[in-house]
């Protein structure tokens, strides 16, 4: 619902001004004559009003799912939606989300919709959370929706720490290997060339080699961080492209290890939201364009917007699914299946949940396998390094006691 900005005078010849949300511009005149004002000026604000929309806290998943069990379980028991929101708005920690509560509460004072309330917050609630509030209120099943929706987001918040976490230690353990090393080569090794210029006679090659290497880095280390830095703004520029985008989501689901781990995610992802939302009532259209847009991965996205596309000229899902080539052979004939059948939810549901398992077992199998190999690499650059440096030191030792 827009807002307008007014200023009227009273009978009195006082002006006042305010603030106030109107379905148009009209109901706010007639509202206003109605209280025997004279109008001078309406200034709509739907601008401002959309920007600090978009400027709203960041809500945790967590947040989320609490807010949405919460306020099924006030509805199922068969407390109106304005004084759920005023309990859970008070009850609330997170002074961002409550501000946010409180302003969603008012539109539905003044005759929003909840879904409509929530779509004004883009940044909290997503299209599904919105798409599916709204099937909830026509269906006149928002208590069974509200909880089915928190499930979808603790399983889908779930998968994605699973995934981080996977990833996170062997990130960590590559970028402090990188610190470490550049310090021994920039900083350490040069001391040491005090030490054998002192000493005279020829070094040994790998003793050498590093000497040289440190010398080469330390001398263009200016130049290797300005290459650094340039290459990334160029790559968020190239990324910034629907082209760059496509092309690198590609090739992420053909990195070694883990390309099938991201693909696994992106599938088990696409079903389970797709399921949910076939099962709220979402119609399929709508339901395929919030999937396409929350797939995380560009070339998922056009595989299922070109689905969606098929089905609006009558043909169905799995056909241009398995056409992109993004889609498991398993996972195309059990839609196909499902659609044959009129289960086309339940095969969505099965196939959330065989993905989400192959995820958990993939993320145990590469946690377990990729702690040793990465210490194992650090250890061996760094054991070169030690062992180039004291090669020297350990040549006339023997020369001293030989």
């Amino acid at each position: 619902m827009p807002t307008f900005a007014y200023v009227v005078k009273d009978k009195a010849g006082r002006t006042h001004n305010g603030m106030l949300e109107t379905p148009s511009r009209q109901s706010l005149i007639e509202l206003l004559w109605k209280q025997d004002f004279v109008v001078l000026s309406i200034e709509e604000r739907q601008a401002a009003r959309r920007m600090a929309a978009w400027s709203a806290p960041r809500v945790p998943a967590q947040h989320l799912v609490i807010f949405a069990r919460q306020l099924a379980t006030m509805v199922a028991s068969g407390i109106p939606i304005l004084g759920a929101l005023d309990i859970l708005q008070s009850q609330l920690e997170d002074r961002g989300f409550r501000q946010v509560l409180k302003q969603i509460q008012r539109d539905v004072e003044s005759g929003s919709s909840l879904s409509e309330s929530l779509a004004k917050y883009p940044r909290i609630f997503s299209d599904l959370f919105v798409n599916m509030i709204k099937a909830g209120e026509s269906s006149g099943r928002l208590d069974e929706i509200l909880d089915r929706l928190a499930g979808y987001i603790e399983k889908t918040d779930g998968l994605r720490r699973k995934v981080s976490t996977s990833m996170f230690y062997p990130i960590l353990v590559s970028v402090l290997a990188a610190g470490i090393t550049g310090f021994l080569v920039i900083v350490v090794v040069p001391k040491f060339r005090e030490i054998f210029t002192s000493l005279g006679g020829q070094l040994p090659l790998p003793t050498q080699l590093l000497l040289n290497a440190s010398d080469y880095l330390r001398r263009y280390f200016l130049a290797y961080v300005a290459v650094g830095v340039l290459a990334v703004f160029a790559g968020r520029a190239l990324l910034g492209t629907k082209p760059g985008r496509l092309w690198f989501d590609r090739m992420k689901l053909k990195f070694p290890v883990f390309g099938p781990l991201l693909q696994k995610v992106a599938i088990a992802r696409f079903a389970r939201t797709l399921a949910t939302l076939v099962r709220s009532g979402v119609p399929i259209l709508a339901a395929l364009e919030i999937v396409a847009r929350t797939a995380g991965n560009a070339a998922i996205e056009r595989a299922v917007m070109k689905a969606r596309t098929s089905i609006r000229e009558g043909v169905n899902i799995a056909d241009p699914l398995t056409q992109s080539g993004m889609f498991p052979p398993m996972v195309t004939r059990m839609i196909a299946v499902g659609e044959k059948t009129g289960e086309l939810e339940k095969m969505l549901s099965k196939i959330a949940e065989f993905y989400e398992s192959e995820v958990d077992a993939m993320v145990s199998a590469l946690t377990s396998l990729i702690e040793p190999i990465v210490i194992a690499v650090l250890g061996v650059i760094i054991g070169g390094i030690v062992v180039a440096l004291f090669l020297p030191i350990f040549k006339i030792s023997q020369l001293v006691t030989g």
